[in-house]
């Protein structure tokens, strides 16, 4: 999907953070070896108990850094499973979501990461389990041609990391994202529109353009929108929409192909773009 490269990116340096943020020299890095907990951070585990997990953790960084994400993953599930109340298995659980995402393993990601959020909501991690639960939805997204219930799933969860965490490092990428991601509803909201026009049922083709210009009126898509209303008003002899549309086209998009040929179009039958401000298209956008 887009910008799969970037987003990699983002969460390599993500994860390059964890250490910073996990305390105690509990890691010295994500490329560094894991150093055994003290007994203040972990009085629970004994001398041995604190090397043997060490050493998992170091096995699931040397697999990952190796770019072996996958026998990554099941390293740090084990550091999960064999020491679950330790502080090595909550960093380990995140791990898990940032390998298998590395990996394509966008399902075992996004279970991971929730499995995280679940258990420990008010962790300083949680902003970047939830950001990357959203990358994990986002790169699954489909053509315009297919369903698109997977985009609307990562638009959730994009918007969910900006309502949440407005002021975190991720924020902004999500807000970016979720962008993109509603460009990509409104075409496909086009698409069908389309066909429908040219099937001759004007209407049903109006109402797919509808929804781009209330719902994702912010998308590239709503240019073109606002032309086929006004193609199909025109088809359907609704001239005064027709024309409404038009004009607010002009007035958004004052330097769009799509307003030359919305202009020759209401134009031929002698009528200007003029607006009716009482037209939901108007009412739209505020006009």
């Amino acid at each position: 999907m887009v910008n799969l490269a970037s987003s990699k990116i983002v969460l390599l340096a993500s994860a390059l953070l964890l250490s910073a943020c996990s305390g105690g020299g509990l890691l010295d890095g994500l490329t560094g070896d894991a150093k055994p907990a003290s007994s203040a951070l972990a009085p629970d585990l004994g001398k041995s108990d604190d090397q043997q997990v060490a050493g998992l953790y170091n096995a699931g960084l040397s697999e990952m850094n190796s770019g072996n994400y996958i026998r990554a993953s099941k390293k740090f599930a084990d550091v999960e499973r064999l020491h679950p109340y330790s502080k090595w298995a909550t960093k380990a659980l995140l791990m898990q979501g940032f390998s298998n995402y590395q990996a394509n393993k966008y399902t075992d990601a996004i279970e991971a990461c929730q499995r995280f959020i679940s258990l420990h909501p008010g962790h300083q991690d949680a902003p970047y389990a939830y950001y990357l639960v959203a990358l994990s939805q986002y790169e699954q997204i489909n053509d315009v041609t297919r369903d698109q219930g997977q985009t609307r799933n990562a638009l959730d969860a994009l918007d969910e990391v900006s309502r949440r965490f407005p002021d975190s490092k991720y924020a902004a990428d999500a807000k970016q994202k979720a962008l993109l991601a509603r460009d990509h509803l409104a075409g496909k909201e086009m698409e069908v529109g389309r066909y429908y026009m040219k099937k001759g049922s004007y209407l049903a083709g109006i109402n797919r353009f509808k929804t781009v210009i209330k719902d994702y009126q912010t998308s590239s898509q709503t240019p073109e929108a606002l032309y086929r209303i006004t193609e199909g008003y025109m088809a359907l002899g609704i001239v005064s929409e027709a024309q409404t549309a038009a004009a607010v086209l002009g007035h958004n998009f004052p330097q769009s192909t799509w307003y030359r040929d919305a202009y020759r179009l209401v134009s031929t039958d002698g009528h200007a773009p003029v607006e009716n401000t009482s037209s939901w298209i108007s009412q739209a956008f505020g006009l």
